[in-house]
């Protein structure tokens, strides 16, 4: 389980965040982006050495300075049925462009289809050498040597 979507199903439960500082954040989750940015309410904050405490109605924490998180137990669960659910709905929701499956290249992106040089490889540029049409090319036939 992704700890995005755990966090997602979270939301208006308790939670401890501890920060790459060492200060520790008690709270209820109120929000969370998808950079693990969150929102915290009722929030008691411990420093680093653990003598000090702050009681605190709102609380904004940054997802990169995040080293630690403790959930309840049956928040994993709850999840994990939610999880569950929606994959006997239809799936994760992924794939995209593309014509079928693996092996297939890129999505979307079928055949020759690259402009005037064609596939890969050396040519094709607007010079007499080359190009697809064994440099006979049309627009510089005119030119003079």
């Amino acid at each position: 389980m992704l700890p995005l979507s755990l966090l997602n199903v979270a939301s208006g439960s308790p939670l401890l965040v501890e920060l790459k500082g060492g200060d520790t954040y008690n709270g209820r989750l109120e929000s969370c982006d998808s950079w693990m940015n969150m929102n915290l309410t009722e929030v008691i904050c411990t420093s680093k050495d653990g003598d000090r405490f702050w009681k605190l109605p709102t609380c904004y924490i940054r997802g990169s300075a995040i080293k630690y998180l403790r959930l309840p137990p049956q928040l994993l669960e709850k999840a994990r049925d939610e999880g569950l659910d929606q994959e006997r709905q239809g799936g994760r929701g992924r794939g995209g462009r593309g014509g079928g499956g693996r092996g297939r290249g890129r999505g979307g992106r079928g055949g020759r289809g690259r402009g005037r040089g064609g596939g890969r490889g050396r040519g094709g540029g607007r010079g007499g050498r080359g190009g697809r049409d064994g440099g006979n090319d049309q627009s510089n036939s005119n030119r003079k040597n």
